[in-house]
């Protein structure tokens, strides 16, 4: 007999809407002997199945599911379909745009909590951030060599998540030969992939189709890409015509690559600048000195990373979107970003306006971005929709 636990009354409806997350607070008691990571039934208050997940005692978030199938076992054959299902559904993606970097699984939205999984060329880099997913590496990496037989695996489980579910940070090669980097290529732009030490799981690729956007409005613009890392929104702007870059970071590898970026797709380095700074002092000493753009890319780390800290983080987005504003000549872009989850997207429209009244700026929202679709949101997971953007024009 499988482990199980109950809920109280009343807190299976989140279940019925089938939402994957079960919360200490929902549980009323357990039944059976049950580990981290283990499988267990979830059932309602008149032990009635609800459905089947991964139990982690040291997370707020106690059972993620993965299934509401009462007769689906969660075996090897189990993460096969749900990879070949998450395969499937961005085969035309893929196909359409000719990708050799995507997002392959997407955690909750493609039924697999706690595991991202993306393709850089032949190498398959997969986070597993939960207990359960943990519990079950063999597995996924048996399905991850069936789907794709001819790469190479790396774990990049090495992100501070995981430390809310009782686990150690850790990088490791799975299997297979993996090297320190590759070459993507995605809308006719080349792109180094540092594997090992690279953001996320070595790139960003959410942002694909908004550098696509962002370089449609560029040509002939003095361009400042903030928080540029790999400098691939200066690569896109360059190869449709702007005036200039500046490529403004806190790393020097990151500006290292993107100055690497621009070489190999052959873009004119002497309209490039690669400025190793702190955003807010630059953008500070930038005003002071007069300096003015005609557009401005705003892609900054989560500022967010729980409900506690909403209040600062957006303080700090206002700050960083009041600076940018009075540095843009009249009439300029600015691309503003934020992937911060616990921020939605109406709260950040109201922290980019509340900016340009900061500002005394008149401000136009043209546009409203999000993530690409090989990062797609679930119907029973809106939690799933964590990058939002807008193209803004300030007079």
């Amino acid at each position: 007999m499988s482990a199980s636990l109950i809920l109280h009354p009343g807190r299976e409806k989140s279940l019925l809407r089938k939402h994957p997350w079960i919360f200490a607070s929902a549980i009323q008691e357990f039944k059976g002997t049950v580990r981290s990571g283990d499988t267990v039934d979830i059932l309602d208050s008149n032990n009635q199945f609800l459905a089947r997940g991964a139990w982690s005692p040291k997370s707020q978030i106690q059972a993620r599911v993965w299934t509401f199938d009462k007769n689906e076992i969660i075996d090897n054959g189990f993460f096969r379909r749900r990879i070949e299902q998450a395969i499937a559904l961005r085969t035309p993606i893929i196909a359409k745009h000719g990708l050799t970097g995507y997002r392959i699984v997407a955690a909750e939205s493609d039924g697999l909590p706690g595991i991202t999984i993306d393709k850089y060329a032949d190498v398959i880099v997969c986070q597993l951030l939960s207990a359960g997913a943990e519990k079950h590496r063999a597995k996924i990496l048996w399905a991850l060599t069936k789907c794709f037989p001819d790469c190479s695996v790396l774990e990049r489980s090495d992100v501070a998540v995981r430390e809310k579910e009782g686990l150690p940070q850790l990088t490791q090669v799975l299997h297979g030969d993996v090297p320190d980097e590759v070459v993507i290529e995605e809308n006719g732009i080349k792109i180094i992939v540092d594997l090992n030490k690279g953001h996320k799981t070595g790139f960003y690729l959410d942002q694909r189709d908004n550098r696509q956007i962002a370089a449609s409005y560029a040509k002939d613009k003095e361009v400042l890409n903030c928080f540029c890392y790999t400098g691939t929104f200066s690569s896109y702007a360059l190869t449709m015509g702007a005036k200039s870059v500046v490529n403004l970071d806190v790393s020097d590898n990151a500006l290292a690559t993107a100055k690497r970026n621009m070489e190999i797709n052959q873009l004119p380095l002497e309209k490039a600048e690669f400025v190793n700074q702190d955003v807010f002092q630059a953008l500070r000493e930038y005003r002071d000195a007069g300096r003015k753009f005609d557009m401005i890319i705003l892609d900054p780390p989560k500022f967010v990373d729980s409900k506690a800290s909403l209040n600062r983080a957006c303080r700090g987005y206002k700050d960083i979107n009041m600076l940018a504003m009075q540095i843009l000549n009249p009439g300029g872009l600015l691309f503003t970003f934020s992937c911060s989850g616990l921020l939605s997207s109406d709260l950040f429209q109201k922290v980019v306006a509340d900016a340009a009244l900061d500002a005394n700026r008149t401000m136009h929202f043209l546009q409203r971005l999000g993530q690409a679709p090989d990062h797609p949101v679930a119907s029973n997971y809106p939690e799933g929709f964590y990058l939002k953007g807008f193209v803004c024009r300030v007079a």
